[in-house]
């Protein structure tokens, strides 16, 4: 990046629901993989986003936080069904805020991408060649919309060892209003913890797509079928959330598929997702990001693509007429000023930059260039390595 771009547009304040943020570059949710080993935030967790929001951002959205016991594939991704959980993230809305941003919690549950043998599920006893497997008073089956695994490339389903191809098959929600019910006491919790507000994760692949998805949802209920009820359970749950958060409820969508095998014919792809877009428009969210499809991250089952690129921003932006627009998705700092000075989007969300630059939009402002490298061996920690490496030690520039 120039040190003479300038990035005015960038550098004005948004109102989302009813608060306002400082500038328009959000720090996009990215798992991290840095809790306790009860899913209780962290205090190195506390340093990253204080970092972050020292930094210039002006909305952090949390990495992808889990609703409920219902397992992550990676074994410290946290959690705020509980009140440990939520004095944790207490913690660290508490300096976000003294450091003049604002923070909101990204709700997560896996579905049929949860990991059967994570702690939450089951506690493994080992004798010599016996294992014993002992399920644990706040065990859940793997759930999904139906009972339909997701096929991936070698060794995605990297919990499961070897190179299988194929997820667990979950069980299929005997009523998904119960777990429409978790993601409300999600919020409840999330409010306790002193967020600005929450954001649904309906995409990715994770439960609310799944149940968007055809190929995911074959039910005959009223929660599958017509894109008007494969829309249903995503709608029931921002309803939920706005009963908590009024008008501070977001949502966070991939209608390109790709990730975690998703992915429907375009036709049907965008008749489903304008729905979808047009409906959760009416409850005056505060605002709707577009993940844009990276084929980099196409889950190629069988060696054929599994999603259906398109311009998320022409075919739906149309459609959003009370909430606010963003887009995240391997968008440089340039192409943001540009969509914000065009109108196309009201703010952009960067992730791996947020990353490698704790600073990122003090250097976008003062047109610093964006050079750290990136340590991705150290994207997701590992055991007995430094969490701190490739977490908090990137540098900063001196102003």
């Amino acid at each position: 990046m120039s040190e003479t771009t300038p990035m005015d547009a960038l550098f004005t304040p948004l109102t989302l629901g009813d608060v306002t943020i400082t500038n328009r570059i959000g720090m996009s949710a990215m798992t991290r993989n840095r809790a306790d080993q009860t899913r209780v935030p962290s205090s190195l967790m506390k340093k990253y986003y204080l970092q972050r929001a020292l930094g210039g951002a002006g909305l952090i959205v949390t990495e992808a936080t889990l609703i409920c016991p219902q397992g992550s594939q990676y074994n410290r991704s946290p959690g705020i069904w509980n009140m440990d959980q939520v004095a944790g993230w207490r913690k660290i809305t508490n300096v976000v805020h003294l450091a003049r941003s604002r923070m909101y919690c990204q709700l997560w549950h896996m579905g049929r991408l949860g990991d059967p043998d994570s702690d939450e599920f089951v506690s493994c006893v080992r004798s010599n060649v016996l294992t014993r497997m002992i399920k644990r008073s706040t065990a859940q089956p793997v759930y999904g919309p139906s009972a339909i695994p997701a096929k991936s490339r070698k060794a995605c389903f990297h919990y499961l060892g070897g190179t299988r191809e194929l997820g667990p098959v979950p069980t299929e929600i005997p009523d998904p209003s119960t777990i429409v019910a978790q993601f409300k006491n999600a919020a409840i919790h999330a409010k306790l913890a002193g967020f600005d507000g929450v954001e649904l994760l309906a995409g990715n692949g994770f439960l609310v797509d799944q149940f968007l998805d055809s190929g995911s949802n074959i039910r005959t209920d009223q929660w599958g079928g017509s894109p008007e009820n494969r829309a249903r359970f995503g709608l029931e749950i921002l309803k939920a959330l706005g009963d908590v958060f009024g008008p501070n409820v977001s949502m966070k969508i991939s209608p390109g598929g790709g990730l975690n095998d998703m992915g429907m014919p375009l036709e049907e792809a965008i008749a489903t997702f304008s729905y979808f877009v047009s409906e959760a428009d009416k409850l005056k969210l505060s605002y709707i990001v577009f993940s844009r499809f990276r084929p980099q991250l196409d889950v190629l089952p069988e060696g054929k693509p599994r999603g259906t690129p398109h311009d998320l921003l022409a075919t739906y932006g149309k459609l959003v007429r009370n909430a606010k627009t963003f887009v995240v998705g391997a968008v440089t700092p340039a192409e943001a000023e540009n969509l914000v000075t065009t109108g196309q989007v009201d703010g952009v969300f960067f992730g791996t930059l947020w990353i490698t630059h704790p600073d990122l939009a003090k250097r976008i402002r003062h047109g610093k260039y964006i050079d750290n490298l990136f340590a991705v061996p150290h994207l997701y920690g590992d055991v007995d390595v430094d969490p701190k490496l490739g977490y908090t030690d990137y540098p900063t520039i001196t102003y």
